[in-house]
């Protein structure tokens, strides 16, 4: 008998470098730790756990290629091996503290290196070209946290620092569109065109196009941002992390009503929806970390994506997420497409 056992599954199916997989087996038998290993696609994994039906195990962190095969190897004896999918990183040495954004006229990817509150940085925002290309965007925006394009295609950036909102044009003019707006952390457009932004203190402001706010609702306060997102129902999600484990998404209605959409995540930071009404938040669920897939009612949730540090994600045209960690991005083929407001 092969005492490397057989692998019946992986959980998640997605990950990115640094994740926590867990992969259930059967027949393995482990008498000497030195002389068990598990390998993605050749590279040794660390293990945290290790038992005769199940092994918690690291993703390496410089995979070839997103179609990655795991394998144990148990005195001398080597497993069959299964697959699962792994992000391609698209560019790392950034500060990220909320989702990116896909500029819908050319597929390139916006995003911030943010920078601690009150820190001025010479370039704050990136644009990862079609082709993988991080070019600067010489525009002067302090601690730049959400993102998001409107309707027309048109770029608006918060500024937690000084709680304003720029509109960004051709990529080097950052043109303020609202101001005074506490600690102005996310920020999502309707499909009317409404914008929405979050002051981590508690309010939800609507703005219009000249500019002027009215507090749309209020939530709990959050100790780092708000993270917002429209859903196909045409409310308002809101994340507001906290410092417990059981953490809420909001669904703000179209009264300023907050409800209790879903209930026991730790730490929610950016959310996205996919075209079926799946909501997808980057979180810890049970104490595993990474993206989150939430049904359309809220009924359920399970861990989608393994990966650590995660603070924003958002969908591409090509049916791949974009997944934000503190201070890298990733690609992610997952054949899963979101809404589209363009």
């Amino acid at each position: 008998m092969n005492k490397a056992g057989k692998i019946t599954s992986v959980s998640p199916h997605y990950a990115i470098p640094g994740g926590e997989v867990l992969i259930n087996c059967e027949g393995l038998r482990i008498k000497d730790s030195s002389s068990f290993k598990c390998y993605f696609n050749g590279v040794e994994a660390r293990l945290i756990g290790a038992s005769t039906d199940r092994i918690l195990a690291i993703v390496p962190e410089k995979l070839t290629g997103t179609n990655v095969e795991i394998y144990l190897e148990n005195d001398d004896d080597i497993s069959e091996s299964y697959g699962i999918t792994v992000g391609r990183l698209l560019a790392d040495n950034l500060h990220l503290v909320a989702s990116p954004a896909v500029d819908p006229t050319d597929d390139s990817i916006v995003v911030t290196r943010s920078g601690s509150r009150g820190q001025p940085l010479p370039i704050t925002l990136f644009r990862i070209e079609s082709d993988g290309f991080l070019n600067e965007m010489p525009v002067d925006v302090l601690n730049p946290t959400g993102i998001a394009f409107d309707p027309l295609g048109k770029l608006f950036v918060t500024n937690r620092a000084d709680g304003e909102v720029y509109q960004i044009n051709n990529g080097r003019e950052a043109i303020p569109t609202a101001t005074d707006l506490g600690i102005a952390t996310g920020i999502a457009f309707d499909k009317e065109g409404n914008m929405f932004v979050g002051d981590r203190s508690e309010n939800i402001y609507k703005i219009s196009e000249l500019g002027d706010k009215e507090i749309w609702a209020t939530v709990e306060p959050s100790v780092s941002a708000f993270h917002l997102a429209f859903g196909l129902d045409g409310n308002l999600y809101v994340t507001a992390p906290g410092l417990c484990s059981y953490d809420t998404v909001y669904r703000i209605d179209d009264e300023g009503l907050d409800h209790t959409f879903f209930k026991g995540l730790g730490r929610p930071q950016g959310l996205a929806f996919d075209d079926e009404g799946n909501l997808y938040v980057a979180a810890c669920l049970k104490g595993r970390h990474g993206i989150v897939k939430i049904s359309d009612n809220g009924s359920k949730a399970e861990l989608f994506v393994a990966g650590m540090s995660i603070v924003g994600l958002c969908f591409n045209r090509q049916g791949e997420i974009i997944i934000a960690t503190s201070n890298a991005v990733y690609s992610l083929p997952v054949n899963t497409y979101g809404i589209l407001l363009n």
